[in-house]
């Protein structure tokens, strides 16, 4: 029988914790009550860190020590361009084969969205966003463009971003265009057309995260700029 060895048992805590957004980008790993929780020395917690960092989920930067690496914006933002094209392709071409059985599912999905809105949990809004998603993709009959989607779907699950984090107001915005996407897809709706509702869905998310971007970057100059006190 496998025995889990501690610097594993550490690393999946500490990776668990990171995919499900309690620990966020920018978030410092201290090793000591890591160890302590997990009844351990920091050795193990140390190599386990070590390893994170390996697989660039994890930064080191002297006089901070080791932290969540922090997401890159253009890494972002192409991630999300791509996936703007090969979805909308995608939800595009399994739309004239997508059954009342499967609009209905994508429906109650998006309902359970509408409901979560007024104890906003981003993650779990997310999971449900990819939920809802994944219904109306996962019909497509190219292979090729799916394999795109789901890498996109992956790299976005690396990058342990929700975007809905930064810009909860957009979680709103988010469920009417799915309903509307949906409309399009009952009311058989030229493919281009839903291929477009799709791609701009997509693109609205990455807008309000760059224009947020933005007014934080101003926010902070501002503050730099303010004279001491």
């Amino acid at each position: 029988m496998y025995a889990e060895s501690k610097s594993e048992r550490a690393y999946r805590l500490i990776r668990d914790r990171i995919d499900g957004g309690q620990y966020v980008p920018g978030y410092r790993l201290v090793l000591a009550p890591i160890a302590n929780e997990l009844g351990m020395s920091v050795v193990p917690v140390r190599e386990a860190i070590r390893r994170l960092e390996a697989e660039q989920l994890v930064t080191f930067e002297r006089n901070v020590g080791a932290q969540v690496a922090l997401i890159k914006e253009t890494e972002y933002l192409h991630t999300m361009q791509t996936l703007a094209l090969v979805e909308g392709a995608a939800t595009a071409l399994a739309a004239p084969g997508i059954t009342a059985d499967q609009i209905a599912r994508a429906r109650d999905i998006n309902q359970t969205m509408r409901e979560t809105l007024n104890a906003f949990d981003p993650q779990r809004f997310t999971n449900l966003n990819l939920e809802f998603h994944s219904v109306l993709f996962e019909s497509c009959p190219n292979p090729h463009i799916l394999e795109l989607v789901y890498r996109g779907w992956n790299r976005m699950k690396v990058l342990r971003n929700s975007s809905f984090s930064f810009v909860p107001g957009r979680a709103q915005e988010s469920v009417e265009e799915h309903e509307r996407l949906l409309q399009l897809i009952e009311g058989h709706a030229p493919i281009l057309e839903i291929e477009m509702a799709a791609r701009a869905h997509r693109t609205a998310t990455l807008d309000a995260v760059l224009a947020h971007s933005d007014e934080q970057r101003h926010a902070d100059q501002i503050q730099h700029a303010a004279p001491a006190a």
